[in-house]
């Protein structure tokens, strides 16, 4: 089966929009794969395909365990393959990027349990009302840019590039301080949460079962 071949998306008035799924991680923390992690009869990697499908038919699941995740990528996404594991989410997005020709990219962790389809879709609308100047399109937290979750433009790759050169590796560093990011307004700190521990799937599994 054919994964790597790169097709293009575009929407009358909007950008050319791909996706990037990354699922390239240790899963140190929660002592098991957080990508086949089953939530509401879906496994989490699965689930985010299908969010990401929902604005694109461009999207590439890019891990260092391609083997292992074939079964929980549903088609038309592609996997694509990670020279070497656990580099880190700076070098799976720009390995990723290789393989797009479009000028957004959407990036999405895999463990984004409460990330929905209406809710990328209302953001993707809002792309074409993005400075130009704009490289990327992210929510923000008190804690900072959410890297994993939201929009790059195609001029922040040679950037990217540049820093991981540099011996850059954090996508967070990288964008602390940065002036032409723009925010994705109104998010729920509640979309953004992330399933890394044991307590956050009990916290999870919980939330789902809850009337």
């Amino acid at each position: 089966m054919n994964r790597t071949t790169p097709t293009r998306f575009s929407r009358e008035h909007e950008s050319d929009l791909g996706a990037i799924v990354l699922s390239g991680g240790r899963s140190s923390r929660m002592g098991r794969d957080k990508a086949a992690i089953v939530v509401r009869s879906m496994p989490l990697l699965t689930r985010i395909c299908h969010v990401a499908l929902a604005v694109t038919p461009t999207v590439f699941v890019v891990t260092s365990r391609a083997g292992v995740y074939e079964a929980l990528v549903p088609l038309p996404c592609q996997i694509v393959q990670e020279p070497e594991a656990f580099q880190g989410p700076l070098a799976g997005l720009l390995w990723g990027w290789r393989e797009m020709a479009t000028e957004w990219v959407l990036v999405l962790a895999c463990d984004l349990p409460k990330l929905t389809a209406p809710v990328v879709q209302q953001w993707t609308a809002q792309l074409v009302d993005t400075p130009t100047d704009a490289i990327a399109f992210l929510p923000q937290s008190t804690k900072g840019w959410e890297p994993l979750c939201g929009f790059y433009r195609r001029r922040s790759v040679p950037l990217l590039q540049a820093y991981w050169r540099d011996g850059g590796r954090s996508l967070q560093q990288w964008l602390r301080g940065r002036k032409d990011i723009r925010a994705i307004p109104d998010v729920s700190s509640t979309l953004l949460f992330n399933c890394n521990t044991p307590k956050d799937l009990e916290q999870m599994l919980a939330d789902t079962e809850s009337p």
